[in-house]
């Protein structure tokens, strides 16, 4: 970033008060660049006859946005005046940007349209032991929520906004950890080492709340500002700002992850009743063929393909599935469960 100059807000200044030092320009030049690509990929595509969502479209282009904001934008300038910029800029470098970025997916589409060479080499990346430590759930959590830590609670973040090629320099781990922490989290591109279930994501998410918390109220509870250019109303403020803001995030990142678990799960029963169908049905045509006791080879492999424990019995337990209970009333006269009492060969009993 450019100098730290001391820029006061006022409506001119946010408007017009944009970095234009070497770090923001290339940052640009590079945000610009990764643009081009994106659109082109998608369009290449789309020539083919594949589609590509246009909302991941959309939430790529909004991440690359919300990191220029953070960078070149009066959000930049201002944290040389004011802790509530910073933080600001923080937010959008590690909250807001790598969500973004990830729902895009942008691994799955550098691997549909790239040449083979380039696959060859993003894969070998992606299967490396070097990226699946760096990318080891745990390892990644203490990062992003120590990063955070280390960064407010102690001198550095007062040494670093007195040395901003340091700064600037924090400012892309701060983005690179984000990425590593809200990649799994989205989960539209497949991470090959680690792959994490419905249930530890929100688990992941949630375990944050109380250091997220803890660091608001300590920069809260600060008797002295937490750098020497900026006030401590500003640092109250600040803080606020960063405690507010992350218990948010973590609120926005739980509920859509929650409503994917639910999808999930329909889906899954959907395709278990399903293949409990063809089982029945395939049932019904060995019966007709005489083989009554016997269930096909077929079926069982229809029944069990895919499925596990009570997900192959659920047509049995919901109401509704219309082709096993149809096909059994026109053998038996009745549907198990709703008409008379069966005797042990699953028929009602002779009078």
């Amino acid at each position: 970033m450019g100098g730290m100059s001391n820029v006061h807000f006022n409506a001119h200044t946010a408007l017009t008060a944009w970095q234009s030092g070497p770090f923001s320009i290339v940052v640009a030049l590079t945000l610009v660049g990764i643009a081009y690509w994106y659109l082109r990929a998608d369009w290449q595509l789309a020539s083919k006859g594949r589609r590509w969502l246009g909302r991941r479209t959309v939430s790529f282009m909004a991440g690359l946005a919300a990191i220029e904001l953070a960078v070149q934008s009066p959000v930049a300038t201002f944290t040389g005046s004011y802790f509530q910029a910073h933080v600001a800029q923080h937010l959008l470098l590690m909250v807001v940007a790598p969500p973004l970025l990830a729902l895009g997916a942008p691994s799955t589409l550098l691997l549909q349209t790239a040449g083979r060479g380039t696959k060859k080499r993003w894969l070998t990346v992606l299967r490396s032991r070097a990226f699946s430590v760096l990318s080891f759930p745990v390892l990644v959590w203490f990062f992003y929520f120590g990063a955070m830590f280390a960064f407010f609670l102690t001198p550095l973040v007062n040494v670093a906004m007195h040395h901003m090629d340091l700064m600037d320099g924090f400012n892309v781990a701060f983005l690179m950890g984000g990425c590593l922490y809200w990649w799994p989290m989205v989960g539209l591109d497949p991470n090959l080492h680690w792959r994490m279930g419905y249930g530890a994501r929100i688990a992941n998410l949630a375990l944050g709340v109380p250091f997220e918390a803890f660091l608001g109220v300590a920069i809260l509870s600060q008797a002295s500002p937490i750098a020497s250019m900026y006030s401590l109303q500003s640092t109250h403020a600040g803080g606020g700002l960063l405690w507010s803001a992350t218990e948010l995030s973590t609120f926005a990142g739980v509920v859509p992850i929650f409503l994917q678990w639910i999808r999930s799960d329909e889906r899954a029963g959907a395709r278990a009743d399903a293949r409990a169908d063809r089982a029945f049905e395939a049932k019904a045509l060995a019966e007709r063929a005489g083989d009554v006791d016997v269930l096909p080879p077929v079926a069982v492999a229809a029944a069990a393909g895919g499925s596990t424990g009570i997900d192959r019995f659920r047509p049995l337990f919901q109401p509704g599935n219309s082709a096993w209970e149809a096909m059994w009333r026109a053998k038996a006269g009745y549907v198990p469960g709703r008409g008379p009492a069966t005797g042990g060969n699953g028929r009602a009993p002779k009078s």
